[in-house]
């Protein structure tokens, strides 16, 4: 990508502001930081409206979880890394069913959040080690039945860019692999675990041992 990358960070806390941006713009190549502050408003005016990546703390100043601004930040077709202090199972996929590419504890430091900001910015999601653990001790018994095919469908798909590259790969049509993931989809949300977005299928493939992270 020729263009530099640009953030803007939402974080009520002026030093972990301070902290990601200097993390992001001392990165190699250094990713721009369009706009920092401690309401989600700042990713809707001004530069950054214009952010390749929303990095999005849960809490700002308050004890609920902003969950309701993800929501409508994804909804404008807004990438969003969240990166928060709760290390909890539940919220984090609960933020990547809401269709957050990334759910980044604070635990985790500024080589996560450069991989995580870069693969948000492509569209991609990405899973960091404590993620990557909690997803792998789900306990969920609902595990939906997919085919061998689908399921060679879906990795081809975590470790593409494009539905495009997966139908060269698999020397199939796009529609059949659009038709693949429907059905993959469909029947998460048959068994009560929905996976609307990429980040949440990789979530739920990690959780039911589909892939692991060498495969993505």
């Amino acid at each position: 990508m020729d263009q530099q990358l640009s953030a803007v960070v939402v974080d009520d806390h002026p030093a972990v502001r301070a902290g990601v941006a200097h993390w992001l713009s001392s990165g190699t190549p250094p990713i721009r930081v369009a706009a920092a502050g401690e309401d989600v408003g700042v990713a809707w005016v001004g530069d950054g409206a214009e952010a390749d990546v929303v990095i999005l703390d849960l809490h700002l100043s308050g004890p609920n979880p902003a969950l309701g601004d993800l929501r409508r930040l994804v909804q404008a077709g807004r990438r969003v890394v969240v990166y928060s202090m709760r290390a909890d199972d539940d919220i984090a996929l609960q933020c990547l069913e809401l269709g957050a590419l990334c759910y980044l504890t604070k635990a985790e430091g500024a080589e996560h959040i450069l991989q995580a900001t870069r693969a948000a910015a492509a569209g991609l999601p990405y899973t960091p080690p404590a993620l990557a653990g909690a997803l792998a001790g789900d306990r969920s018994a609902h595990r939906p039945a997919l085919s061998a095919r689908e399921t060679e469908v879906l990795v081809q798909w975590f470790q593409s860019e494009s539905k495009d590259f997966v139908a060269q790969q698999l020397g199939i049509s796009l529609s059949t692999v659009n038709s693949h993931l429907e059905r993959i989809r469909l029947k998460y949300a048959m068994s009560g675990r929905e996976a609307p977005t990429k980040a949440a299928l990789v979530a739920r493939a990690i959780q039911d041992g589909l892939v692991h992270l060498d495969d993505l």
